[in-house]
């Protein structure tokens, strides 16, 4: 495991429910964010010479986010509009455009059948429609799942049969070792076999297994060298995001003493529930300590346990309150970091949240690491919060009570660097959420309901915390101009994209990144509530630097997909948002400035 060139990545499922374990494998809560990174990610890991780098995958296809305990025999159900609306997309993305040489079923059922077994979904849609010439692999023992707790098979030979006419071609598990039993009692043919075997050979030839190829002699010492690490460096200080900042931020470690480090992932979640294995983690605490060196103290408290009642387990509850208590009393300010780790969001069965599967039960922290924030907020000590998760966590405390938050996320190996550099000004924060951090659920579905209603950014009723696409930094950058390249007559968007020229400014004083963003909302019934976000791209400011940026409207962009699933361009106006964020109300409240807007 882990050691082969047939990856099964990336996780394109929708992060739809901020409870799901597994969410943090995937690129978020929007179809478009996710096509974009996906494909990005699939042609990063297979290359485009003459063959094949490395075989990626597309998983789990399609309908597919929680909750973990009941996915073995669940059945997801969406309409056809919701369908193509919010879980097909990226899908179609990564095997029209990245050319995915491999797609994964997920374990549940959708609209009644088996994702590893389904007519419509692998048959109709992505060998028909999409002309996807790879091959199809299941989760690992989903085809078990057929007979064992779907019901829709009644013995493993069925099962067998099933998977295999409908295109499923590798099974992760031992259901394919009945193929013999199934062949010899005539209900799968040889030419049923043949199909399968050819596209899985196809896929080692491609890989280049029976020739040499230029990936032969790549040396071992390239693995973990000094440029992958800075690249790694590089990723994290991107993906962290600023959510408050009343002026703390960024630190002077010359105007500091003393520094208390708080929290139980001081020293630990850097790395979520797939992972590798570097020769060197930095924690935040080790990064924090590296950048001031012997020029300011540092303290250190664990504070309480990530989620026990106590640290030690003779001890009382709350062993560890006392000392941070103290810790925070001889400090100048406490970096307070909190959250999750991967023993308590991830796969069934694979982490330590047995009483959820891997999912969580609400947006609260565990109680003792709650009553640590309550504590320290009590402390009258200014705080900075490092939320340290890969899921949308309720942050109203911090918020409130905080001088300023910061998502971390799971920051990988040398994680503790990036956020040092970002805590101290080395780099200004540029992430941006690919999430919507809620208030809280109410209102929201149950889980295991579908429906996209009051879902994601696209769908929310109601003011979130912090909005998807929302994100500070310590420059002040806005959107200065907004047009559209050409004139555009509407009723040919349907043939053509559309180009918006953006000029964008620093005002600050600091060297920055931001991220440009487009929504669309087109005038129909059909539409979606909220304006989608359809192109984004990455953008350097030097101080009081003005830029003038193109970007590309997909044509796409300017339908609705109708109650039958399809995509329809019905010729209406359309208004058009360009900024640092969405056109929603609560980015506006946060960061001061709205988007600009162009109506078509």
């Amino acid at each position: 495991i882990y050691k082969g060139i047939t990856l099964w990545s990336p996780n394109v499922n929708l992060f739809r429910d901020p409870r799901w374990g597994r969410g943090h494998e995937t690129y978020g809560e929007d179809p478009t964010l996710i096509a974009i990174l996906g494909v990005a990610y699939i042609k990063g890991l297979q290359g485009e010479g003459e063959y094949l780098r490395t075989a990626a995958c597309a998983k789990h296809f399609a309908v597919h986010s929680g909750p973990e305990e009941k996915r073995h025999y669940f059945d997801a159900k969406v309409s056809m509009k919701e369908l193509w609306e919010t879980y097909l997309p990226q899908f179609e993305a990564c095997v029209r455009e990245g050319k995915v040489e491999a797609v994964m079923g997920a374990y549940n059922r959708t609209n009644g059948e088996p994702c590893c077994a389904h007519s419509y979904l692998m048959v109709e849609v992505l060998r028909k429609q999409w002309g996807f010439q790879g091959h199809y692999v299941s989760d690992c023992w989903a085809i078990r799942d057929f007979h064992e707790h779907h019901k829709v098979t009644d013995r493993p030979e069925e099962s067998v049969r099933l998977a295999l006419e409908m295109g499923c071609d590798v099974n992760c598990g031992c259901t394919y070792q009945k193929i013999l039993n199934a062949y010899e009692e005539g209900l799968i043919s040889k030419e049923l076999l043949q199909k399968s075997a050819i596209r899985l050979f196809t896929t080692r030839f491609l890989l280049g297994m029976f020739d040499e190829t230029e990936y032969d002699n790549i040396p071992y010492e390239v693995v973990e060298c000094r440029e992958h690490i800075e690249l790694s460096i590089e990723a994290a200080c991107k993906s962290v995001v600023l959510l408050k900042n009343d002026g703390i931020l960024p630190l002077n470690k010359k105007k500091l003493k003393t520094i208390g480090v708080i929290g139980p992932n001081a020293r630990e979640a850097l790395i979520g529930n797939y992972h590798g294995t570097a020769s060197r983690y930095v924690t935040v605490l080790e990064g924090i300590q590296d950048y001031v060196g012997d020029d300011v103290r540092v303290l250190y408290s664990e504070g309480c346990h990530l989620f026990l009642d106590q640290v030690e387990k003779l001890a009382r509850e709350d062993d560890r309150i006392s000392e941070a208590m103290t810790v925070a009393e001889h400090s100048d300010l406490v970096i307070l970091c909190l959250g999750l780790d991967e023993s308590l969001e991830g796969e069934e069965g694979d982490t330590g949240n047995a009483y959820a599967s891997g999912d969580k039960q609400g947006l609260m922290l565990p109680p003792s690491q709650q009553r640590l924030l309550e504590i320290v907020a009590e402390m009258g000590v200014p705080f900075i919060v490092c939320m340290m998760a890969g899921s949308a966590m309720d942050l109203n405390l911090a918020d409130d009570r905080a001088n300023a938050v910061l998502q971390t996320w799971y920051p990988g190996a040398r994680g503790g660097k990036a956020v040092a550099d970002i805590l101290f000004g080395e780099i200004s924060p540029s992430g941006k959420l690919p999430v919507t951090i809620y208030r809280n659920l109410q209102g929201m579905p149950d889980f295991d309901d579908y429906s996209m209603k009051n879902r994601t950014y696209r769908f929310v009723e109601k003011a979130p915390l912090y909005p998807f696409g929302y994100g500070l930094n310590y420059a002040d950058t806005l959107v200065m101009r907004a047009e559209l390249t050409e004139d555009v007559v509407y009723a040919q968007t349907e043939e053509q994209s559309v180009g918006v020229e953006v000029t964008v400014a620093n005002h600050g004083d600091v060297f920055t990144e931001d991220v440009l963003q487009v929504y669309v909302q087109v005038e129909d019934i059909n539409e979606v509530p909220n304006p989608k976000l359809v192109v984004f791209k990455r953008v350097e400011l030097a101080p009081g630097e003005e830029k003038m940026v193109t970007l590309e409207i997909p044509r796409r962009a300017f339908t609705v997909v109708d109650e039958e699933g399809k995509f329809v361009h019905t010729g209406r106006g359309a208004d058009i948002y360009v900024g640092f964020g969405q056109p929603d109300e609560r980015t506006k409240e946060l960061t001061g400035k709205k988007c600009l807007k162009i109506h078509i």
